[in-house]
């Protein structure tokens, strides 16, 4: 199996504050910073003591660094960041973040490689703690399984998405008038086995895109990994001829605003367990656009880097645990159901 331990980074910055915001977007990011220095404060032995990957270099200093042109001639992996980072929740820090880690991935790899091997421990094991009831306003118009769906949520995860996804979904009862699509940071050759393991105790259909067809009620479709996903004016699936925009595979971002765009109120985002800010660009447009944002509870997340930000950013509307959050959207439907039958 290759090795997925995470890419170990040393960074070299000359403000404290740039040193602190690399040490916290790498690593919610996934890497592993070795080490955080002001290079006016190493000397040149230091350089051997760091087994790093990669050394990342910002300087707000423009004069030589004898550091640095030490690290250049001895072949070190050497990347220049990108300049002074933006306050986490300001309108640039994405397109910051995406930048820098578009560059990292391609030079020392994804950290979300680990996710797909982890797949095979979702094979086995129990449906969890068992189907949450439907209310009775949900069975009396409860929909064919088969139906369009009119309301399309995005499930959205990366590190510890799996688990959490299939958490939501074991715990979720059949009979909501909703279909699903599912964004999850993980490698290409990982998203057949994510179709099969996810909905394993599942009383929902967990399915690959298929180009031409509505999402309909009762089915999850896999966004997929190497095509950007989207709708047309009839509101069917459209793979697109090209990528994801970079640096992520699907991009949640993208996946939010396509969603928002065709469907607006009649849709919805649950950002689960995961690793980077992915989902925060798109988020204001999702919730002018009429949809809502709900994040997975810290505690419960292997990593709350995603959910935390889009936190943090005031756009969630409500956390829970997988289980809570399942719960939530069964009370979502029945009081639609509820509000929409004659007085």
């Amino acid at each position: 199996m290759a090795d997925t331990s995470p890419a170990r980074i040393a960074v070299l910055a000359d403000t404290s504050l740039q040193r602190h915001v690399l040490q916290q977007a790498l690593g919610a990011n996934g890497y592993r910073v070795v080490l955080n220095s002001d290079p006016a404060r190493m000397e040149l032995a230091d350089l051997e003591g760091a087994e790093a990957d990669l050394w990342l270099v910002d300087l707000a200093q423009t004069e030589d660094s004898p550091l640095v042109d030490a690290l250049l001639e001895r072949d070190s992996r050497v990347l220049f960041g990108e300049g002074h980072a933006p306050e986490r929740h300001s309108e640039h820090y994405p397109r910051w973040e995406r930048r820098l880690f578009g560059k990292l991935k391609r030079l020392v790899g994804d950290p979300s490689r680990e996710i797909g091997p982890r797949l095979e421990g979702l094979r086995g094991g129990s449906g969890g703690s068992g189907v949450l009831a439907l209310p009775a306003s949900l069975r009396d118009a409860q929909p064919l399984a088969d139906e369009a769906a009119e309301e399309v949520w995005l499930l959205a995860a990366s590190l510890g998405g799996p688990e959490a996804v299939k958490a939501f979904l074991d715990a979720l009862p059949a009979g909501l008038p909703v279909g699903f699509i599912y964004a999850q940071h993980i490698e290409a050759s990982f998203e057949a086995t994510l179709c099969q393991v996810i909905g394993r105790h599942s009383q929902w259909r967990v399915s690959p895109c298929r180009d031409g067809e509505r999402v309909r009620c009762g089915e999850v479709v896999v966004a997929p990994i190497a095509r950007e996903l989207g709708f047309d004016d009839q509101l069917c699936l459209q793979r697109s001829p090209r990528g994801w925009p970079e640096p992520y595979s699907p991009s949640i971002d993208q996946m939010m605003l396509n969603l928002a765009q065709h469907f607006g109120a009649r849709c919805g985002a649950i950002v689960f367990s995961g690793m980077g800010s992915d989902g925060s660009a798109a988020a204001a447009y999702l919730l002018r656009q009429g949809g809502q944002i709900w994040t997975q509870r810290a505690e419960s997340c292997a990593c709350s880097s995603m959910p935390d930000t889009l936190r943090e950013g005031g756009y969630s509307s409500l956390s829970g645990d997988p289980r809570e959050l399942a719960q939530a959207l069964v009370n979502h439907f029945a009081q639609q159901a509820c509000a929409a039958m004659p007085s």
